[in-house]
């Protein structure tokens, strides 16, 4: 005799096959469709809500970025202007010295004394 133990577990698949409704495997298929498609759909257009505003926060961000870098480049020129500022003021000081000696040179020119 066969006990349990000798029987395939693929037997007689081969020979049910045929006995398979299609009309049962559609409706089937579109049950277990219509069970998982409505969570799909939600997380497709969650997912597709997250990357829009994942696509704002990107153009944010770079936009603060670039406030940033103006305002670096802002106090760059403020930094640029003020030092020039102080060299002016030293080439100023420096002419009116050189002014002064001129001035000095020229009245002991006129006294006599050769520089």
């Amino acid at each position: 005799g066969v006990g349990p133990s000798d029987a395939s577990p693929d037997e007689g698949v081969v020979e049910d096959l045929p006995l398979i409704d299609e009309k049962a495997v559609e409706q089937l298929t579109e049950g277990l469709i219509s069970h998982y498609l409505p969570d799909l759909q939600r997380s497709k257009s969650a997912l597709q809500e997250l990357t829009q505003n994942q696509v704002v926060l990107l153009e944010t961000l770079e936009q603060e970025i670039s406030k940033f870098k103006e305002c670096n480049s802002i106090l760059d020129i403020n930094a640029l202007f003020s030092e020039a500022k102080h060299y002016h003021n030293k080439l100023v000081n420096i002419r009116n010295e050189m002014m002064l000696l001129h001035e000095k040179t020229s009245k002991l020119k006129v006294s006599g004394i050769n520089v």
